[in-house]
């Protein structure tokens, strides 16, 4: 079974590496889809709570995230490279991970699916 779900948060980054206007100082509004692939539980009906599954999200990446210049957590806070940080904080923290997923806007996202 796989289970997701689906967290917001505003964020700030610059890209010193780009050539264009995202080198500049500016913000997005992201997305972040979460998914656990686990066996359902026979004794609760359930591969994981979903309150569950936000408890371990925030503490390990809305808090660090929300709000927040990227740039003081990477370098370079490209998607791709915030989604890999994301994955490395969930790891651990949360077994069955299968598969992140986040949005930088509306129509542009990356996908991760760890090493």
């Amino acid at each position: 079974m796989i289970i997701r779900r689906r967290f917001d948060f505003e964020a700030a980054h610059e890209l010193p590496g780009h050539p264009g206007a995202c080198r500049n100082l500016h913000g997005h509004s992201y997305r972040l889809m979460v998914s656990v692939e686990r066996a359902i539980d026979r004794e609760s009906g359930m591969a994981i709570d979903f309150s569950d599954l936000k408890k371990v999200v925030r503490r390990e990446v809305m808090d660090h995230v929300d709000h927040r210049l990227l740039n003081e957590l990477l370098d370079n806070p490209t998607a791709e490279m915030i989604a890999v940080w994301i994955w490395k904080r969930l790891e651990k923290a949360l077994p069955g991970l299968a598969e992140i997923e986040l949005h930088e806007t509306g129509n542009c996202s990356v996908v991760y699916r760890g090493e």
